[in-house]
């Protein structure tokens, strides 16, 4: 079964970047998370919206 939560390890590791960029993009407010407590999470669902969203602001280029 998959999980539908990511931790911060696990989406830079799905996007192929390190964990402080992740870091960095959240305080940025640059992908969609949310938070428990201090912990940080992401929607599997969210980060593929959000992977489609930016491949389609590319191509709009």
């Amino acid at each position: 079964m998959r999980n539908n939560t990511l931790t911060v390890q696990e989406v830079a590791t799905y996007l192929g970047v390190h964990p402080d960029t992740i870091y960095t993009m959240v305080r940025e407010k640059q992908i969609p998370f949310f938070r428990v407590r201090k912990r940080i999470f992401f929607s599997r669902e969210s980060i593929d919206k959000w992977i489609a969203a930016q491949e389609n602001s590319v191509a709009s280029f």
